[in-house]
């Protein structure tokens, strides 16, 4: 059977070697065919690869949010057909937050070979920076828009962290994320850790881990970067 190849891409504008480990280069070299979730940069990534085929001959072929269901099938056909395949997604690592899992889900029940690659992940470096609970935690991708909705789901996460002892993880628009910490400072319990990591992997990179009470009072230098944030108001945190 084929393998499909979960192939990592860089959390910002960074050398290869900065994100793809040499000796894992060298086993994807011969792959022709990829399911990426954005053509465009997929062939930029690609392209610092530096593959056996040239970049103008590879086949690519979307997979994202608005890919219908009944996809899957016609992108899965290149495994089925005894081709090796990678697969690159927008978020750093493949299938996770990411819609790439439905394709690995499938080729797994097909009988494939999965592999994954080694790279970053912004939510397990995030969480690893964070200092709170690395024992149990989650992903919640986006909270809701809405003022009252949000401020729900940032007690209803904070209430789920101090009962189960767990790291709440999500994600907000880069534009906005001035104004989740605004909502975050005024919501949570003063001694509830929060932490943002900012341009993960890059130069410019930026981790404050604080008790909300302890947070410094501007929140507008987080403004329109990719930013991951982590809540815990664990047991030790009470």
């Amino acid at each position: 059977m084929a393998t499909l190849f979960l192939i990592p891409t860089p959390l910002g504008d960074l050398p290869v070697e900065n994100w793809v480990i040499p000796a894992q280069r060298e086993r994807i070299r011969h792959l022709t065919r990829f399911v990426v979730e954005a053509a465009k940069t997929a062939r930029k990534h690609l392209k610092q690869l530096e593959l056996d085929t040239p970049l103008q001959a590879l086949v690519l072929d979307e997979l994202n949010e608005h890919t219908p269901a009944d996809a899957l099938e016609r992108l899965i056909a290149p495994l089925e057909a005894g081709h090796d395949v990678g697969l690159l997604s927008e978020a750093g690592c493949p299938a996770v937050a990411d819609p790439g899992a439905n394709l690995v889900r499938l080729a797994h029940a097909r009988g494939h070979t999965v592999e994954p690659l080694v790279g970053p992940s912004s939510i397990l470096l995030s969480l690893m920076a964070s200092g709170s609970q690395g024992q149990r935690f989650a992903f919640h991708g986006y909270l809701p828009v809405g003022e009252t909705e949000r401020l729900a789901a940032i007690r209803a996460l904070e209430k789920h962290s101090r009962e189960a002892d767990s790291a709440e993880i999500f994600i907000e628009t880069p534009y906005r994320n001035p104004q989740l910490i605004d909502a975050l400072l005024a919501t949570l319990a003063p001694a509830t850790q929060l932490t943002v990591a900012c341009d993960l992997t890059l130069p410019t990179q930026t981790i404050v881990s604080r008790r909300a009470a302890e947070w410094p009072a501007s929140a507008a230098e987080f403004k329109k970067r990719p930013a991951i944030f982590v809540l815990y108001a664990g047991a030790d945190r009470r």
